[in-house]
């Protein structure tokens, strides 16, 4: 079955990714707010130490303190990191985290996750670097952790949150999507995402899970108009626009507000 088939019962969604770099609190906490009131469908930040971009020593802050804080300040929007690096929190806290987040938003958090690749994180934090298999292996290893935790914790989680994999890595990361992710996301143009979902299906067909039980989600950098139509043919169905900043500006990520109105509209 094409992607694209077996997505159509998904509306589409918008996600943008307000990078915490360069930025004080406060425009960080306008830009959340703007961001909802525009009507995205899901708040991302990301999980890094430093900035990836501009003075890499400049304005940062961390990840989940900042979802916590987020989950209370925020009403309708979806929160989540895109994504939490595995290598830096123990798999039962991460899971305890995610729960205590997921009570705090009244059920909106997505957890991403994914194997980690910044060296200085791991560098000036004191985290061992290791290869790019030995993290995915350690993530491979964490998930069923993650999953056992959240099941034994009282009180459970308010839903099954929602697990989003990070990551386009043929072998092993969409292997691991295909076992335990609600959510996909990766990055490229529309050639490299169809190989990528065409990869993800057969890993699906392999683990015997439902390729439709999986949301498709992408980093989109472009107008809607010239990504939007091509990416959606392939079963993408949340499209994600980052910012950074100070400035946080979003006037991309309302076009794509007004395009995701327009697709579900069309589709009802």
């Amino acid at each position: 079955m094409p992607p694209a088939d077996h997505q159509q019962h998904r509306p589409v969604r918008i996600g943008v990714q307000l990078q915490p770099q360069h930025a004080e609190w406060s425009d960080l906490a306008r830009a959340a707010a703007e961001a909802e009131e525009i009507g995205v469908d899901v708040l991302f930040n990301w999980d890094h130490f430093f900035p990836l971009r501009g003075d890499p020593d400049g304005k940062h802050f961390e990840c989940w303190t900042m979802l916590g804080a987020w989950a209370q300040a925020t009403s309708q929007v979806e929160i989540g990191a895109l994504v939490t690096c595995n290598s830096y929190r123990n798999p039962e806290l991460l899971a305890d985290m995610a729960r205590t987040v997921d009570h705090i938003s009244g059920g909106r958090l997505i957890l991403g996750i994914g194997s980690g690749w910044k060296e200085k994180d791991y560098v000036e934090y004191g985290y061992e670097f290791g290869t790019k298999g030995s993290r995915l292996d350690d993530l491979r290893d964490a998930l069923p952790r993650i999953e056992r935790r959240l099941a034994r914790l009282n009180p459970p989680p308010t839903r099954d949150i929602p697990v989003l994999i990070g990551g386009g890595g043929e072998r092993k990361t969409l292997r691991l999507v295909a076992r335990h992710a609600d959510i996909w996301h990766g990055f490229g143009d529309p050639a490299d995402v169809e190989r990528k979902v065409g990869v993800l299906d057969d890993w699906c067909a392999k683990e015997g899970r439902d390729p439709a039980e999986i949301e498709r989600s992408v980093g989109v950098g472009r107008a809607p108009g010239e990504l939007g139509p091509a990416l959606h043919r392939l079963g993408i169905r949340l499209f994600t626009v980052s910012a950074s900043g100070p400035s946080y500006d979003l006037e991309l990520v309302r076009d794509w507000v007004a395009w995701r109105n327009e697709m579900n509209a069309a589709a009802s």
